[in-house]
Order: C-alpha cells, then sequence, then structure tokens
C-alpha cells in the first residue's frame, strides 16, 4: 500500500508508512549526545501526562519502552530505552532517521512500521513504562488501536502531545520527563544542546529578515497524491514561520482530509508555487527523483532551479536534533535564490 504522510496515518486509517537485559533508563551516555543520571531511583514516582492521565508507581520506572521518535527525544535528554517500537532500521540494516542516535544494536524491537508492536515481546521485557507522542488526542503513536489496551495493561503508558503545541514546549516537555526518569537535565552535552538549539535559531531568524523574499513550501507524496503542509498544524514549520521564514501554505484543510496537509492530485501539483520547496525526507516516502515523474511537479520553478531540500519530517523533538535541521536548512537557504517563481 502507497505510504501516507506522518501526523495523518492515523486520521486516514493507512497502514505504511530494538538487549532484553538491559535494565536502567539513564546508562552513561556517549560522549557529546546525552545526559549523564542523576536523582534517585527510590520512593514513589508520579508524572501526569498530556491525557491528564496520572501515573503513580512505587518507584522511578527503570525500564522504558518508547515509540522511535519519544526513544529518540528522550536519549538525547539522557534516558536509555530497554526498547523501541516505529521506524527505527532501514531495509538494509542501518539505523532510521527517525530513531536519532539511538543505538539500535543495544535496544530491543518490538516493531519498526505501522501496524506492528509485538505485544507478546513487549511483555516479555517486563516494562515499567511506555512513552510515545501523540498527534491525534489521546491516541499513542504506533501503538495498534486494537493493541491500546492490552498494552495498557502490562505498564503504565505516557503520552506526549505533539500536534497543537509550540516547538520549543514540545522539546521542554521531553526535557521534564527525562528529568523525572532520572537523567540530568544540566549535564553537559544538553546544556550544550540548547545553546546549539538557541544559535541555530537565532541565525534562521538573521537570514529570514535578510532574505524577506526567499519563499519556501513543505511538501510530501505518495504515488497518488501531493500533499502540502498547512503551517500551524506542523511545529517545526510553525516555529520557522514565527522566526521570520516566509512558508507557502494552504488555507486550513477540510474535515475529510484530516488536518495538518492539503492533498492535491498531481495535475493539480503547481496550485501553489514556492522558490524553495523542502521534500519529506523519510524513507518510506515518495522520493524526489520519482516526484520528477510528475508533468506537473516537473514544471514547478522551484524543481526547475534545483532548489529541492530534505524536510526532517519525523524528527525528534529534542535541542539536538532541530538544532541540526535548522542548521542544515540555513545552509541550503543562504544557497538559494529568492526570484525563481517571477521567472
Amino acid at each position: 500500500m502507497a505510504s501516507v504522510p506522518r501526523r495523518t496515518l492515523a486520521v486516514l486509517g493507512a497502514a505504511v508508512l530494538l538487549g532484553a537485559g538491559a535494565c536502567g533508563t539513564t546508562d552513561a551516555p556517549p560522549s557529546g549526545t546525552a545526559a549523564a543520571p542523576s536523582s534517585s531511583a527510590q520512593g514513589p514516582w508520579t508524572w501526569t501526562d498530556d491525557r491528564g492521565k496520572q501515573i503513580s508507581v512505587p518507584q522511578r520506572p527503570q525500564r522504558v519502552v518508547a515509540q522511535s521518535g519519544a526513544a529518540a527525544a528522550l536519549w538525547d535528554f539522557g534516558v536509555r530505552p530497554v526498547a523501541v517500537f516505529g521506524p527505527h532500521r532501514l531495509k538494509d540494516g542501518g539505523r532510521d532517521p527517525e530513531v536519532g542516535e539511538v543505538d539500535i544494536a543495544k535496544v530491543e524491537s518490538i516493531g519498526n512500521v505501522w501496524g506492528e508492536f509485538n505485544v507478546e515481546k513487549y511483555a516479555s521485557l517486563q516494562p515499567d513504562l511506555l512513552v510515545a507522542g501523540m498527534y491525534q488526542k489521546d491516541t499513542l503513536w504506533y501503538v495498534p488501536p486494537e493493541s491500546a489496551e492490552a498494552v495498557d495493561q502490562i505498564a503504565p503508558t505516557v503520552g506526549v502531545q505533539l500536534s497543537g503545541r509550540p516547538l520549543v514546549d514540545i522539546i521542554e516537555k521531553y526535557g521534564e520527563l527525562a528529568a523525572a526518569l532520572g537523567a540530568d537535565p544540566e549535564a553537559a552535552p544538553v546544556v550544550a544542546a540548547e545553546k546549539r538549539f538557541e544559535d541555530a535559531s537565532a541565525a534562521l531568524k538573521t537570514l529570514a529578515a535578510e532574505r524577506p523574499g526567499l519563499s519556501v513550501m513543505i511538501v510530501t507524496g505518495t504515488p497518488e497524491s501531493l500533499y502540502v503542509a498547512y503551517l500551524p498544524d506542523h511545529p517545526d514549520i510553525a516555529y520557522w514561520g514565527e522566526l521570520g521564514l516566509d512558508i507557502v501554505y494552504p488555507e486550513r484543510p477540510t474535515e475529510s482530509e484530516g488536518g495538518f496537509w492539503e492533498v492535491l492530485s498531481w495535475e493539480n501539483a503547481d496550485k501553489y508555487q514556492a522558490d524553495v520547496i523542502l521534500v519529506d525526507a523519510r524513507a518510506q516516502s515518495m522520493k524526489i527523483e520519482e516526484m520528477a515523474e510528475k508533468p506537473t511537479w516537473a514544471q514547478l520553478p522551484a524543481v526547475k532551479a534545483g532548489q529541492l531540500h530534505p524536510w526532517h519530517a519525523a524528527e525528534r523533538y529534542s535541542y539536538l536534533g532541530y538544532a541540526q535541521v535548522m542548521e542544515e536548512l540555513k545552509t541550503h537557504l543562504e544557497k538559494s535564490r529568492d526570484d525563481v517563481v517571477s521567472e
């Protein structure tokens, strides 16, 4: 079945788009990537997640299982999950970018694709906590609806709301959760990553002010349709808009489209135009060279000018993750012309 964009899978109902012996959640991290543990695991542990669900357990969770994006964010803040689910391993065995810097050789896998969640294996790992982001209200990302009740009975679950809130708020939420799980929020790598994020934001804001005529559009595609991102529904794109980038985006998508995107036939791929187009870079998404075969797409000014760059649609919500994204984006935009639409 053709893949569809992230943030719409659950809405559209499309089925597309890692050792068991490990223990603890905050093992000493690799240099420069995450924080070291701090607080004691003794005593009761409580947390209220973004569903309003209150979790209270006798001691701080040690064995955390997380959806790949959540695992990647927690990893950058110092938490070491024992297992992950969701995209983390590519077909060639390499690490999927969606799982960030998680060492997939040291964590168990309980599912790598949409609809794949091995409940039996999950239970065998004796988890203390499951963490996943949420694009739909109260729906844990990549936990199959038919398995949700069973999963909830095995261990407490924490949901982090990803849509409808500012990018920095999401990053801070993962940081707070990591600290509650024992990571040190003042560890040098975490502090350095936050500073890097702030510097990258400032640099992108300066570029936007210096290049007010440079327009940017964000898309993803399937063989059947082109999806144009609706800025308010994507925290990263909304943040770039706040920094001053001229983002080209549609009116609010219709209810039937499920939000997040306006869905266009390839024949209507020229409805919106921009100097630069960022294309979904996920492994399961349509590649730029495949899009080139669509005649209307091929005639877009940005396509003809070769001003196509990756959009890291499933980047983890951490300071390190988005610092890297904005540094790369700034490099691409600095080299881009701002007059291709008018040609």
